[in-house]
């Protein structure tokens, strides 16, 4: 896992390529790779990267070339892993091709020498990458199927500039942090479009997809999407091969040169992964970690999400596993400090978007990184299951509009006003985020693949785990690669296997929950790793402060804030009408999160220096 950033310009009298402002753009990646930096340039080209050493931490240095006669035929800068590499590389050495290194990265290049930019279609895994072509003066950005790996670009330098995160580019001087009413409406919309970003003029490659730059233009190309085809396979053939591609999907990630483990939150996902990843473990006992707070037992409250707290769960996983467990507890003091609120804010270039959530994963990977580099986690397994509760209430599913948002206002108690309640009224009337819901709504079902003659129930099912897998994921991929990241963690997620992600789209949703329940078909594959007491247990989201003094501190520092609130924050945030609403709740929770929100966008405007466009 690393940070990439580069240039490209096709000047027919190139100028002296800007190494130093590539330079600058990199050092902003130094989270992503605290192990080694490097940087490669041509009169067309400059690429950097920051290194986070996983696999081959002696010769795996890059950007990297390929050279021939003492000329360079192709430069890469590249993050992520590739999990077939040595499937690859014997395939290569088949066809002539010699290495020099162990890395990922070297077979990347031969793949693009032998197959050109159709290998992509050859990569299982997570990445993110910038390859220059000296022999076609062609550069491609080219980012993996399901978006667990970050990539931005942007106009810039007289040409164009690439960033796996936004800092990346906003550290060029050419490029100025804009946001604009729709950048706006991004943010505060709860989904995730392809393709877009917050900041005017910013641009996200695709999953899926790649960008070939030329001197006569740029095009973009997808080189996958989701399809529907039939599925003939039985219930038993088919619990086998879920089986199986999990597997396999999580014996290809186990593979580093360096300390791993396992998030383990005693859910379904989590414990399946840990039990799975036990086989792999050959150095000692496998490393599991937990997230959880001070008090939580005498805090916690069942709600319609969360029947039961998660400790003794994991504890259970972690002795069924052998496991060397290690639970991270958090005070609530830690999730409200400004520091972190800061520090959460600088990961993601953008105000948090899940609150404390936010804040405590950001700790509870801080606290992984002084023992692991990489993790697995059980991301994408109830969006590609249907494990949400939503997927199985009839009011939500009937719902014209994003699930998760429908979800949102059925499960909302009456009276506790949305996230965005504390913002300006004028500038929300003209932001008119329904109609942006809709909107985005309307151009993701259109995208929804189809298969002829389906029952009307499986169809709308299909959507919503396609919706799901398009909008959301990326949304929560993007949130975890970030926050890991900023510490230099990597965090590897099994369930986004293309593969497995294929086969199960098109399994039937009567087999997904063919015993009645949420991930009835995932349960039925894994059952004989788990305890039974994990093997039954129902969805349990992740976990949430429920100590009162979070909700209350944060509150004294918002009412303390609008007393002074700075010029920009003012923009967005209507001091008069915030007092309002706060004084009409008298409890904290109930405007829990429309001020962790206010107190995010302050945060975000403080550090950055964003012009708002409005």
């Amino acid at each position: 896992m690393c940070g990439i950033t580069g240039w490209t310009s096709y000047d027919r009298v190139p100028g002296t390529p800007p190494v130093e402002a590539v330079a600058a753009m990199t050092r902003t990646m130094a989270c992503r790779g605290p192990d080694d930096a490097g940087l490669w340039s041509a009169p067309h080209a400059v690429l950097g990267h920051r290194r986070l050493a996983v696999i081959d931490p002696d010769a795996g240095q890059q950007p990297m070339t390929v050279e021939e006669n003492g000329r360079t035929l192709l430069a890469l800068t590249y993050s992520g892993e590739v999990y077939n590499h040595r499937q690859l590389r014997t395939k290569l050495r088949g066809r002539g091709h010699h290495f020099r290194t162990r890395s990922d990265t070297e077979v990347v290049l031969r793949a693009y020498l032998e197959w050109g930019p159709s290998f992509a279609t050859r990569l299982d895994g997570m990445y993110a990458l910038a390859l220059w072509d000296a022999r076609t003066r062609e550069l491609l950005l080219v980012r993996d199927r399901l978006g667990i790996k970050p990539l931005y670009y942007c106009r810039g330098g007289g040409g164009l500039l690439f960033a796996s995160e936004p800092k990346g580019l906003l550290a060029h001087p050419d490029v100025e942090a804009v946001v604009d009413q729709d950048g706006l409406r991004e943010l505060l919309g709860l989904t995730k479009t392809p393709g877009h970003a917050v900041y005017a003029g910013m641009h996200e490659v695709r999953p899926g997809h790649l960008i070939r730059v030329r001197d006569s233009g740029v095009r973009e190309e997808r080189y996958w999407a989701l399809e529907a085809v039939e599925h003939t396979d039985d219930l038993p053939t088919t619990v086998a091969r879920v089986r199986s591609l999990l597997s396999d999907a999580v014996e290809r990630q186990t593979v580093a040169d360096v300390p791993w483990g396992t998030l383990l939150s005693g859910g379904l996902d989590s414990s399946v992964v840990t039990a799975l990843a036990v086989r792999s473990s050959t150095a000692g006992p496998l490393r599991s970690f937990h997230v959880t707070f001070e008090g939580h037992d005498r805090d916690f409250r069942p709600d319609h999400e969360r029947a039961d707290a998660d400790v003794p769960f994991a504890r259970l996983m972690a002795d069924h596993c052998g496991t060397e467990h290690q639970e991270i507890v958090l005070p609530a003091g830690a999730l409200s400090a400004d520091a972190h609120l800061d520090a959460v804010v600088r990961a993601r270039d953008l105000p948090m978007g899940l609150g404390d959530g936010d804040a405590s994963l950001y700790l509870l990977f801080r606290a992984i990184r002084r023992q692991a580099t990489v993790v697995l986690s059980g991301e994408g397994s109830d969006e590609l299951f249907g494990g949400y509760w939503w997927f199985h209430d009839p009011q939500v599913v009937a719902a014209e509009g994003f699930p998760w948002l429908a979800a949102l206002r059925v499960a909302t108690p009456p009276g506790v006003p949305p996230r965005e309640a504390l913002l300006d009224p004028v500038l929300l009337k003209q932001l008119d985020l329904d109609t942006y819901r809709r909107d985005r709504y309307s151009d993701a079902v259109r995208e929804a693949p189809r298969l002829a003659g389906e029952d009307p129930q499986e169809r709308r099912m299909r959507e919503m785990v396609h919706l799901h897998l398009t909008r959301s994921v990326p949304f929560l991929l993007d949130r975890k690669d970030r926050l890991s990241m900023a510490v230099g963690l990597e965090v590897r997620v099994p369930f986004c296997d293309h593969r497995l992600v294929e086969y199960v789209f098109n399994v039937p949703w009567s087999m997904k929950t063919s015993d009645g329940r949420e991930k009835s078909l995932l349960r039925s594959a894994v059952r004989h790793l788990l305890p039974d007491t994990v093997a039954d247990r129902g969805k349990s989201p992740y976990p949430l402060v429920q100590d009162p003094a979070y909700a209350e501190e944060n509150r004294r520092k918002l009412t303390a804030l609008l007393d002074r609130i700075d010029p920009a924050p003012r923009a967005l945030i209507d001091p008069a009408a915030a007092r309002l609403v706060l004084e009409s709740h008298g409890n904290p929770e109930a405007t829990r999160r429309a001020v962790e929100l206010a107190l995010s966008l302050h945060s975000w405007l403080r550090q950055y220096p964003v012009r708002l466009d409005l």
